[in-house]
């Protein structure tokens, strides 16, 4: 009997932890709906402190659990491999795997990937990576994988950094037939960029760009298929980008969004 009447009282009385994780559970689900529910208890706790509510992530842990909130797991998927191309000039490996800049576009990394649709056909995505920021600053989807889409790529990150270019910007990519061809080594030279590429069959060579494609896969391809062809694909992925550069917590950034981390960046260099 006791215990019928401790709950009843709990019911009508709840205890200030009581209240305290209701208010917190309503914060932490409308963080993890506005993530597109993406984000696990790490970086809702960090979205949390950003708003200034001072939790312990152990709690932010315990109250999603129990609100069945939980983040996105990886699933393994086998990869589709892009052809090797023959480099001409044979340039070298100017990143050796460090993928950090001393601030934007002074390194870019560079990277295609396919997207499944129904009847055994793709279409195929190519980004272009800041690594100071971890920002996608040029990117384009296309039902072809040619050099057309490594360019069209290219082309919009040097249209959106047109203002703030750096002489020293190196762009690296795998030794893919779409980053080895002359039309793009064309281009880069042009725009006084220099190219670097990693070596042939050996992914932790391009590994920044791979891990963002990995991301973009399972937070928006896995998660939002089928897809009917390029137009629905190019709308979503122009979208999910929008989300990743503004909005979505980058460790990398110390938790902050890759635009928000370059615009402080460009804010204390001016101060300087």
């Amino acid at each position: 009997m006791s215990t019928y009447y401790a709950i009843r009282n709990r019911r009508t009385n709840p205890s200030a932890r009581h209240r305290r994780d209701r208010e917190l559970v309503a914060v932490i689900r409308r963080i993890w709906e506005d993530s597109h529910r993406l984000y696990g208890a790490r970086k809702v706790w960090a979205a949390l402190h950003r708003q200034g509510v001072t939790v312990g992530r152990c709690t932010v842990e315990r109250l999603m659990r129990s609100e069945a909130m939980t983040g996105l797991v990886t699933r393994s998927r086998r990869p589709r491999s892009m052809l090797p191309g023959q480099v001409e000039g044979q340039p070298g490996d100017l990143v050796e795997r460090v993928f950090r800049a001393p601030r934007p576009n002074r390194l870019w990394v560079t990277d295609l990937t396919y997207v499944r649709l129904g009847e055994s056909r793709f279409v195929y995505s190519a980004l272009v990576v800041d690594a100071f920021s971890r920002a996608i600053v040029g990117w384009q989807v296309s039902d072809t994988a040619d050099t057309s889409l490594a360019l069209d790529a290219l082309d919009m990150a040097l249209w959106a950094r047109r203002s703030r270019l750096s002489p020293g910007l190196v762009a690296h990519s795998d030794r893919g037939v779409q980053y080895t061809a002359l039309r793009y080594s064309q281009r880069l030279s042009r725009s006084g960029i220099a190219r670097s590429v990693g070596r042939r069959g050996d992914s932790y060579d391009n590994a920044l760009a791979e891990s963002v494609n990995a991301l973009y896969k399972k937070e928006l391809i896995y998660r939002k298929g089928p897809w009917k062809g390029v137009a629905d694909v190019r709308a979503a992925t122009a979208e999910w980008i929008h989300w990743y550069n503004h909005h979505r917590l980058h460790s990398w950034c110390g938790n902050r969004p890759p635009l928000e981390y370059e615009e402080r960046h460009w804010r204390q260099a001016t101060a300087v």
